[in-house]
């Protein structure tokens, strides 16, 4: 499954996390995630924080820039911090928050905001928010409301990012595939997928290159494809908002391109996890869905030849929104919250942050500091910041509050009740059944 900006992975749901806690992790491993947990020490110079978050390198150190320009803004405080890969830290975080807290400030995916929010891991900052202890005067508010759950705001939005289409445009040219539009249309796009499979590619390994990625097995594509039809993924904390007839028609459309061999084989949408091992990086398809934020690890990989396109469109609608690349919150038992939100208004609003911290998180929230850092922004970069200007001035839907807490595991239910259409063990019918049972029954629990 390609990656998304936010670096998506299978992970596992609240409740199954928090048994392997209790009966899988060692006394060991607890005893030194708990220390870098909430409640954190008062060194005797001052008050110490601990910040952690997930991503690369080059975040790696842009952030921790980022937090020495805070701590020499102020004396008293001393910022621990630490970070791992996505898989890493989504189990490290879930221990922590079984073992008794989150660190101070966390970073945060979109999909654990109502998880650790309604399990009392996060800290409400309504409170923050009206004093301006954090500002949001250069934020969009309807944004903001991502970081909400119940009505109250548990985390801050780090990044504004867009889904998309990295797509290789000279095996288009070839094929005489039109530059794609935000008007451009699920048809045209299947269209296309078809006509790169007639030109008989090859890839490395000797076998013919498809248009695209198997659409079928990510939940973020579906909810693209249905909002352009005026739906959404949830109408509540404890409903769905798609029938079965309207995934059954949405994974029937995948079905039929891959049977084509438009779009990638099942084993080979089975083996991707990253940008390195989709089908595009493999050279087995000419175009991938993924977020803004790793399209740069395209270009990267494959020539600058790579460029992004919009996410297709129902009759010109576009089901695309804008959602936070990552969010940070602050621990609920946190022994210093005055300074972990003077941390979190520091990274979202100072300029000399802004600076630090560049495109790493994708666009800043902070209209401002947005516009201060796409002036020096180049090459991949560049493009995927002015994709979200053309995208926002051709009009997109307000995003969703954070999708409830049962999310995690659906998302996981989605990619598994789809290969099973893949490798023919279930009509699209018979798969979407079984998932909207499954994820019913996961946000009544």
């Amino acid at each position: 499954m390609p990656v998304p900006r936010s670096g998506r992975r299978l992970r596992p749901g609240r409740r199954a996390v928090l048994a392997a806690a209790a009966v899988g992790l060692s006394t060991a491993l607890t005893a030194s995630l708990s220390a870098c947990s909430a409640g954190s020490d008062t060194a005797s110079s001052g008050v110490t924080l601990t910040f952690s978050w997930w991503g690369n390198d080059d975040r790696a150190q842009r952030t921790k820039e980022a937090v020495q320009l805070f701590e020499k803004e102020h004396p008293g405080v001393t910022v621990r911090t630490s970070n791992s890969d996505f898989g890493s830290y989504m189990q490290k975080l879930a221990t922590q928050a079984a073992g008794g807290g989150i660190p101070d400030v966390a970073q945060l995916d979109y999909r654990q905001v109502s998880q650790y929010a309604g399990g009392g891991a996060l800290r409400p900052l309504d409170g923050d928010v009206k004093n301006k202890a954090i500002r949001t005067a250069e934020m969009d508010k309807e944004f903001l409301r991502t970081g909400t759950y119940e009505g109250k705001q548990y985390a801050m939005p780090m990044g504004r990012g867009v889904t998309g289409y990295a797509y290789d445009s000279a095996v288009y040219k070839k094929a005489g595939i039109p530059t794609p539009k935000p008007s451009w249309t699920w048809e045209d796009w299947a269209q296309a997928n078809e006509k790169v499979a007639a030109l008989d590619l090859q890839a490395p390994d000797g076998r013919d290159v498809a248009g695209a990625n198997d659409n079928g097995v990510n939940e973020d594509i579906f909810e693209d494809w249905l909002r352009s039809r005026g739906g959404q993924l949830y109408a509540s904390q404890t409903k769905l908002g798609f029938t079965e007839d309207d995934l059954t028609e949405f994974w029937t459309f995948c079905d039929k391109l891959r049977d084509k061999g438009s779009t990638a084989q099942a084993k080979d949408t089975s083996q991707a996890t990253t940008t390195e091992t989709s089908p595009m990086g493999r050279g087995l398809a000419a175009a991938d869905f993924t977020w803004d934020a790793p399209f740069p690890g395209y270009p990267a990989l494959l020539g600058d030849q790579v460029h992004f396109a919009p996410v297709p469109t129902t009759g010109g609608k576009q089901g695309a929104y804008f959602k936070p690349s990552m969010l940070v919150g602050v621990g609920a038992n946190s022994k210093h919250p005055k300074e972990a939100t003077e941390l979190v208004d520091f990274l979202l609003n100072d300029p000399r942050a802004g600076d630090a911290l560049g495109f790493t998180r994708s666009t800043p929230p902070n209209r401002t500091l947005a516009t201060r850092v796409g002036k020096t922004l180049k090459g991949p970069e560049r493009e995927i910041y002015a994709y979200a200007q053309r995208l926002e001035k051709y009009g997109l839907d307000a995003p969703p509050t954070a999708p409830p807490r049962g999310d995690v595991a659906i998302q996981t239910a989605f990619n598994r009740a789809y290969q099973r259409v893949m490798y023919d063990l279930a009509s699209p019918r018979q798969a979407a059944r079984e998932l909207i049972d499954e994820a019913n029954r996961e946000l009544r629990s």
